[in-house]
Parts: structure tokens; C-alpha cells; sequence
């Protein structure tokens, strides 16, 4: 297999928004021999190509470093300690919100209850409340604090900045009051305590928000790690040993056992079985293997045993490479719109020099300092992102949670935005366009008048009672459901490839493919033949069964599609959705399918990197692609797609690595995720809206642009009210998402 270009993984601290992933990549950028940054903000990581080695480490390390965070090397191995650190963060913002929130309520309330005494009756008092307060922004708000002092120090600004300006603004305004309140009119004495508190408790809940949904990314890498076993069975000059996998090599001869896990790849060289390769093509029917055939590491044996020898070891393995695109397709996705972030990197600098030349054109023109101070703090308290930092996570909270009413499970909010834009979806066949069990769909009598259905099921059932294979397993399913019970059979015996057979009441008894039938010199009447032909036209397996020599009847065995999938192609497509197909399946089987459902294109035969690599090149040419799959071999396209979704009835690796899972098992919950998305966004937008009005006029308000002519001042009381009411419209417009209808 072709190996990858050198590329260096870096796990960045320090990294908030989008304005510091741009900054990251530029730093990145500059460090000789580069040739290709991927900075990823959702899980704090870079890809950088072109260069390899521990000094190239350490140059782009110190590139980061001079942008203001921090840089060390990511491996796919530290994922349990990485989704470790991202719960015990959750935890941790979680009761630092929970902490400045309390704090903050308690004082508004009390202040709507007119419970506190003033500046001038309770100075002590706000004294204790000030330092309580500023104990509360440390603990809960030190890491905005420092955040806002390294972008300074790095002449940036970002979310921190503002954060840290508006909160410490407030709190210092507030203890200016309580020392020295003769310096601040009396109708300015009001204190921004619970401002600044509620401000850092929205904030840290936002961020609790994100740091749960990134610390279940790692899953579907540590799970596909667990398909190859640790150890291995070497036979060395005829000794055989139990030795690590990592130390097999190219042309080493190893040992299967019956229900052992193909440790590496290679060829059958002595013995045969039947391998579940599910893993990379989704098909539930085992393969045979015979000397000769290939095998796949990772791969299930079934009841034989074999040996094969080595060709692919260790990072060339097919599965390695499944683990490599997985985790590569991962750091590629495109970051999520923030609007918020885009808007703070212009806002924050813009909010700082007009609060700047509001003081300074105050104090020269004004009538006092205390004119000066107060519009300044008016203009800085009323662009306090209060209501910036509830506006996206609240839409995103109410839309994740009416997508689970649905049985719709959406891992984080950047899924969310995404799906609502998507204009192609990629269906895998087994497991997602259809059931992924195989079931008896037909029993075909080849003399209905002297042998029924139910005869003829019961012998099949009582030959294939020997058999652990997934067609047995639907036969006996069959009989099982209609009170059959299986007779007594000897001399059972196995045809690899083709069937089995066995003696019942003292006859010999065929099960199989027509090329057993021909084997045993069975005759197939045309009748015969073209009914079987015609159940292979609808993708169904079909059996012969024969007994002494002749063809007692056809039982066919098929995948069944879901019930509702057609219907929710058709409505895909009325959406302008185009619908594809992408299966490991043979051509002939896809397309019987894709007929009966309606989808647009058919790709059959493929392996996992070839969905991949599909799913890349439909990227490329525009298209912005859900890919939905139930399988391990789904697991790279998946997380390739712009959204990946899963069905709930898959793996747990697709799951894992998928954006979205649909619980319920039916296509209809992409259409689903669709609308709800649509409408989250919608109401994002809304938000941001609400939020931004109060600041966009309330600013030149705030500054004193109506003074001259009107003499109006906007009082910080009064921006403290805009600030409630920003969070009130966001609160409240988020919340009709609760009453939204996916289906309507």
C-alpha cells in the first residue's frame, strides 16, 4: 500500500476560536519545509506535512509558542487520556458556571427585591460583596483572564479579551462606586456585580458544551485499535509460540484457530474456513478461504483452522490504513461557521477604541471626568457578550435535544450546522438500505402436490442444524418462527463453497449451490433452473435441496430492504437531495436493489478505502455529502463525509465515527436531521441578531452621540437593562425550537 507523505500531529493549548486557529496555521506556515497545515479548533489539533523528526517537532513547537499557545505531539494511542482531560473540563466549567451562576442569581434577585442597601448606607457591606465577587471571576474566570493577558501580550485579541474587558470593567466600575462614589454621579451608582458573574457563568457553559461533545472523538480510533489482537501464533521451524503482533514480520507463517481474530495480512497457505469480513465490506455472509485466497487483519475466522503467511504488518495493514484515514479524515472536516468568533475578532478591537475616544473626547469637551468615566464604562459594559455567549449554545442545546426526542443522536453542534447544508447522501446497502439479517423469503416445492413448503423447510433446517453459517442461522430462524422441529441427521459433511449435506431417515440429503448439484450429478430441470435464475435477478441467495438425486425444492435467502426506505429516497430526492449508493456488494445484487428503491447511482464492489476515497472526490467536485453506513467498513467514509451518519443498529465503530446516529433504525431520521438543522441554524442566526442589536445601537448611544444635540446620556443602568434584554430575546427565541415539528 502506498505510504502517507511525513506529517507531524500536534495536540494545540491555548487555542478558542477561529481567529486563533488562523493564527496557529500562519505560525505553522512559516516554519521551513511545510507544504501543508490542517488545524482543527473542534479537537485542538494540527497536521502538518512536508516534515518529519524530532527537530521539526521542536521548530514548530517553538512557532506556536511565539503565537501565544502551546504545542506537543498527538498520537492516536493517547486518545483515552485525551477524552479523560476533556470530561474532567467539562466537569470542571460545569461547576464553575454552576458556582458564578448561583452567585450571580442570588445577587439579581436581590437586587429586583430591593434587598440591598445603597453605596453610601452599605459600604461595607458591598465591600464584602466586592471581594466575594472578585473570589467568584478567579475561580470561575481565571482561565479568561490569562487568556486575554497572553493574547495581549501577543498583540491579539479574542473571545477572552472581550470577556475579561467587559467583566473586569464592570467589577472595577461596581468598586469605584463602593470606595469613592462621590466621583461617579448619583445617578450612575449602579453596581454590575451579577453582570460580571452571569457573564463568566454563560460563558463557561458554552464551553462545558464543547468540551463534551470533543471528548468522545477518540472513541471510533481506540475501538478500531481493539480489532487486531495482541498476540499471535508463530510458527517458527515448525515450533509454534504465542508472540505480540507487533513483532510479526513480512513471511512469517501463523496459526488460525477456529473464532480467532486474523491478526495481519496475508495468503492462506494449508487449511481452509469461512472468515466474517464484515469489518470491510458490511456483508454479513462469511467468505470461504482456501490456499491461495487473501485474508485481512482484523477479520473474524470461523469454525476451521489454517495457516497463512504474513504479507502486511504493522502500520501497512489494511486496517491500519482504515485507522489512518479515519484519523486523518477526522482533522480535515471543516470548521464549524462561528460567527461569533469572526464578528470578536473586528468587535472586540472596534468596542476597546471607541470606549478609548469616548473618554478622551469626554474628558476634553465634557463637563467633568466623572462624564468621561462613566460613558466609557457605558460603552464597554454594553458590549459585554452576555448574550453572545448564550446565542449559540442555547439553539444548539433545544435542537440536539428535539433531535433526540426523533432518536436522532447529534455528537456535537458543528454536525448540527452541517447537515442542514448537505445537497447529496451516500447509503451504504447492508445494514442501512436494508436490515443487514438475512432472512427465508422464499420456499419453492418442486412438486407442491407431495412435498409442502413447511416439508421442505424442515429438512433443510435438520441438514443445516450442524452449520453455524449466517444462512443455517436464517434457516433454522425460519423454522424456529413456524414450530418446526428438525429431524434426525448423520454423516454430516461440509462442500466448501458450495453447500452441505447430511443423511436424514437414511437418505442423502443436498443443500447447495447448483455447482453442488452438478458435483453430485443431481439434475436441474429448466423449471428448476429458471426459478432459480429469476430469485438471483431479485438478489436473493437461493439453496437447492436434493435428496437422492433428485430436486426436491429452492429456498432463497435474502437481505430484506427496509420497509420504509424507498419512500424516504423519494422524499431525499423531492428535497433536491441527490442519493447514491456505495456497497461492497457485487454489482448484479446493488443494482437488483437500487432498482426497487429509486436511488441515483450505484457504486458496487468497492472496498473501505475505495468509499473513501469516493466520498474525497465527490468532496472535491462540490458536492457536500452525508455518507450513512452501519458498518466498520463504513468507519473511514464516515468520517471523511462532511457528515457521517450512523445507524443505531450498526457497529459501535461506526457509531463512534459517525456525526450523527440514527436510533431508530430508519433512513427517515437523516430527512430528520435535515429540517432540524435548518431550523437551528435559523434560529442561531435570530439570536446573534438579538444579541448584536442592543450592541450596534446601543454603542453610539452609549458613547454620547445624542448628547449634543438631545442631551441624552445613556445611563449604565440603562446599559445593564439592554445587556438583560439581549439574554432575555436569546433565552426566549431559542426556546420556540422546543415547539419545532421535523415531520410537519
Amino acid at each position: 500500500m502506498k505510504h502517507p507523505l511525513p506529517e507531524i500531529a500536534l495536540q494545540i493549548t491555548g487555542m478558542n476560536c477561529a481567529g486563533c486557529a488562523g493564527k496557529v496555521e500562519a505560525a505553522l506556515n512559516s516554519v521551513a519545509g511545510v507544504t501543508e497545515v490542517r488545524v482543527n479548533l473542534a479537537n485542538r489539533t494540527a497536521h502538518v506535512g512536508g516534515i518529519d523528526g524530532e527537530d521539526a517537532v521542536k521548530a514548530l513547537s517553538r512557532a506556536v509558542k511565539a503565537a501565544g499557545y502551546k504545542a506537543a505531539p498527538f498520537s492516536t494511542l493517547d486518545s483515552a487520556s485525551r477524552q479523560k482531560d476533556e470530561q474532567i473540563k467539562f466537569r470542571s466549567l460545569m461547576r464553575k458556571a454552576g458556582s458564578a451562576g448561583l452567585f450571580g442569581l442570588v445577587m439579581m434577585a436581590g437586587g429586583w427585591l430591593d434587598l440591598w442597601p445603597s453605596a453610601e448606607a452599605g459600604q461595607p457591606f458591598w465591600i464584602g460583596v466586592g471581594i466575594m465577587t472578585l473570589l467568584v471571576m478567579v475561580f470561575a474566570g481565571g482561565h479568561y483572564y490569562a487568556g486575554a493577558i497572553r493574547a495581549i501580550w501577543h498583540g491579539n485579541s479574542n473571545m477572552d479579551t472581550l470577556v475579561a474587558l467587559g467583566t473586569g470593567t464592570a467589577w472595577c466600575y461596581s468598586m469605584v462606586i463602593v470606595l469613592y462614589p462621590d466621583l461617579v454621579m448619583a445617578s450612575a451608582r449602579h453596581f454590575y456585580f451579577e453582570a460580571a458573574i452571569l457573564i463568566i457563568a454563560f460563558i463557561n457553559l458554552g464551553q462545558a458544551l464543547e468540551a463534551r461533545g470533543r471528548g468522545n472523538t477518540s472513541e471510533a480510533i481506540e475501538k478500531l485499535i481493539s480489532l487486531a489482537p495482541v498476540t499471535a501464533t508463530l510458527i517458527r521451524d515448525g515450533v509454534e509460540s504465542t508472540v505480540p503482533i507487533e513483532t510479526l514480520q513480512p513471511g512469517d507463517m501463523i496459526r488460525i484457530r477456529p473464532g480467532e481474530k486474523i491478526p495481519v495480512d496475508g495468503e492462506l497457505v494449508e487449511g481452509s474456513s469461512t472468515v466474517d469480513e464484515s469489518m470491510l465490506t458490511g456483508e454479513s455472509l462469511p467468505v470461504v478461504k482456501k490456499p491461495g485466497d487473501s485474508v485481512t487483519g482484523g477479520t473474524i475466522n470461523g469454525t476451521g483452522s489454517f495457516v497463512f503467511q504474513a504479507s502486511r504488518t504493522g502500520s501497512d495493514t489494511v486496517l491500519a490504513h482504515i485507522i489512518d484515514m479515519v484519523q486523518r479524515a477526522q482533522t480535515t472536516k471543516p470548521a464549524i461557521g462561528r460567527i461569533v468568533d469572526k464578528v470578536t475578532a473586528i468587535f472586540v478591537p472596534a468596542v476597546v477604541m471607541i470606549a478609548a475616544t469616548t473618554f478622551m473626547i469626554w474628558y476634553a469637551l465634557g463637563p467633568g471626568i466623572d462624564y468621561a468615566f462613566v460613558t466609557a464604562v457605558t460603552v464597554l459594559i454594553i458590549a459585554c457578550p452576555c448574550a453572545l455567549g448564550l446565542a449559540t449554545p442555547m439553539s444548539i442545546m433545544v435542537g440536539i435535544g428535539k433531535a433526540a426526542e426523533h432518536g436522532i443522536l447529534i455528537r456535537n453542534g458543528e454536525a448540527l450546522e452541517r447537515v442542514g447544508s448537505i445537497n447529496l447522501v451516500a447509503l451504504d446497502k447492508t445494514g442501512t438500505i436494508t436490515v443487514g439479517k438475512p432472512e427465508v423469503t422464499d420456499i419453492i416445492s418442486d412438486n407442491p402436490d407431495q412435498l409442502l413448503p413447511d416439508e421442505i423447510l424442515q429438512i433443510a433446517a435438520t441438514v443445516e442444524a450442524h452449520s453455524e453459517h449466517p444462512l443455517a442461522a436464517a434457516i433454522m430462524a425460519a423454522a424456529g418462527e413456524r414450530n418446526i422441529k428438525p429431524l434426525k441427521a448423520t454423516g454430516f459433511q461440509s462442500h466448501t463453497g458450495q453447500g452441505i449435506s447430511a443423511t436424514v431417515d437414511g437418505h442423502k440429503v443436498f443443500l447447495g449451490t447448483e455447482g453442488l448439484m452438478q458435483a453430485n450429478n443431481i439434475a436441474v430441470s429448466s423449471k428448476a433452473g429458471e426459478q432459480f435464475r429469476a430469485l438471483a435477478e431479485s438478489a436473493k441467495t437461493s439453496l437447492f435441496l436434493a435428496k437422492n438425486g433428485s430436486i426436491l425444492g429452492i429456498i432463497a435467502i435474502s437481505d430484506p430492504i427496509r420497509s420504509d426506505s424507498a419512500d424516504v429516497i423519494a422524499r431525499m430526492q423531492t428535497l433536491g437531495l441527490k442519493v447514491i449508493m456505495l456497497t461492497g456488494d457485487n454489482l448484479h445484487t446493488a443494482k437488483a436493489i437500487a432498482d426497487k428503491i429509486g436511488v441515483d447511482e450505484v457504486v458496487a464492489g468497492i472496498s473501505p478505502q475505495d468509499k473513501h476515497e469516493k466520498i474525497s472526490q465527490l468532496q472535491k467536485e462540490g458536492w457536500h455529502i452525508a455518507m450513512v453506513g452501519d458498518g466498520i467498513n463504513d468507519a473511514a467514509a464516515l468520517a471523511q463525509a462532511d457528515v457521517g451518519i450512523a445507524m443505531g443498529s450498526g457497529t459501535d465503530i461506526a457509531i463512534e465515527s459517525a456525526d450523527i446516529t440514527l436510533m431508530h433504525g430508519s433512513l427517515g431520521g437523516v430527512i430528520r436531521a435535515v429540517t432540524i438543522s435548518k431550523a437551528t441554524i435559523r434560529n442561531i442566526k435570530q439570536n446573534l441578531f438579538g444579541a448584536f442589536i442592543y450592541n450596534s445601537l446601543g454603542i453610539p448611544v452609549a458613547a454620547g452621540v445624542l448628547f449634543p444635540l438631545f442631551g441624552i446620556l445613556l445611563n449604565p443602568v440603562i446599559a445593564g437593562a439592554a445587556m438583560a434584554a439581549s439574554s432575555v430575546t436569546v433565552v426566549t427565541n431559542a426556546n420556540r425550537l422546543r415547539s419545532f415539528d421535523p415531520d410537519r
